[in-house]
């Protein structure tokens, strides 16, 4: 397994459970969320820049990998 960004990862082999129907219950508990937070689902032509707000939000979201990876890479040397 790869331990840098620069590195491939192996082909997959044969996993145990399909990833899609755990976004799927997810994207309905965040729907559900934004619900309450704001009283309405995320509908379109809503007041905000959708595409601000989605680079905003993989900003936020690279940080939270590179911390993860590097904690990771830490508790494996040290």
């Amino acid at each position: 397994m790869g331990n840098n960004a620069y590195t491939p990862e192996p082909m997959p082999t044969r996993g145990q459970a399909a990833v899609l129907g755990g976004v799927v219950k997810d994207l309905i508990r965040r729907r559900n969320v934004g619900i309450k937070k704001y009283g309405t689902q995320l509908e379109t032509f809503n007041g905000r820049d959708a595409l601000m707000d989605a680079y905003q939000e993989a900003l936020d979201l690279v940080m939270y990998l590179k911390q993860a990876l590097m904690e990771r890479e830490c508790k494996r040397h040290g």
